[in-house]
Formats: C-alpha cells, sequence, structure tokens
C-alpha cells in the first residue's frame, strides 16, 4: 500500500492504518515499515505533524529518509515537512486508490 503513496508526496502512519482498517494501528504500520524491504517507499511515510519520525529506522543513517524525499521534490526543514498538508495523500479521499485484498478496510 505504501507503494501507492505518489512521488512528491507523504502519508501518515495514522492514514495507511485507517485506510488498512486499522484505526488505532499507527504504531504497528510504523513498526511493519521499519522492517520493509529495500524498493518500499517507506520514506514517504511521516508522523501527523508531517515529522520524519522514522528516520532512524534507515539503513544509511538517520539522514537517508530526508535526502530521498529531497530527490522527489519534497521540501524538508528541520526534519519536518515543507508544505506538509499541501503534499499529504490521504487514502481513503483518493478515488483512485484500492484497497489491498485481503485488508480490513470498507472500500
Amino acid at each position: 500500500m505504501v507503494g501507492q503513496i505518489p512521488l512528491g508526496r507523504v502519508s501518515t502512519y495514522g492514514a495507511i492504518a485507517e485506510a488498512l482498517g486499522w484505526p488505532r494501528g499507527a504504531r504497528q504500520v510504523g513498526w511493519a515499515l521499519a522492517c520493509a524491504p529495500a524498493g518500499v517507499p517507506a520514506h514517504r511515510v511521516v508522523n501527523r505533524e508531517g515529522e520524519l519520525s522514522g528516520r532512524h529506522a534507515f539503513t544509511a543513517g538517520p539522514l537517508e529518509m530526508e535526502q530521498r524525499l529531497r530527490a522527489e521534490g519534497v521540501e524538508v526543514e528541520r526534519d519536518r515537512v515543507v508544505h506538509f498538508r499541501r503534499l499529504l495523500w490521504q487514502p481513503l479521499e483518493d478515488p483512485a486508490w484500492r484497497a489491498p485484498q485481503g485488508c480490513k478496510a470498507s472500500r
């Protein structure tokens, strides 16, 4: 599902959890992303304030998350996404989004 976040946009742990049918599962989403295989764009998931709270989970170090976001055109200042609300992707508000097969989401 994280792979569906558009390039140059971000989502939150809570928005991902809610879309998967776990409205109180933001922390579990974070734990899952900390173990995600290479190729999963975990750098596009931030906390509800737009902060890069997962930056320490990246194998290349805490700057990797910021560098990957910047490479996609996302501005970051002081470990926070600039224009966070404008760049926020909410899967449940995107008519093109489809819940993964087998998840509890009601859409």
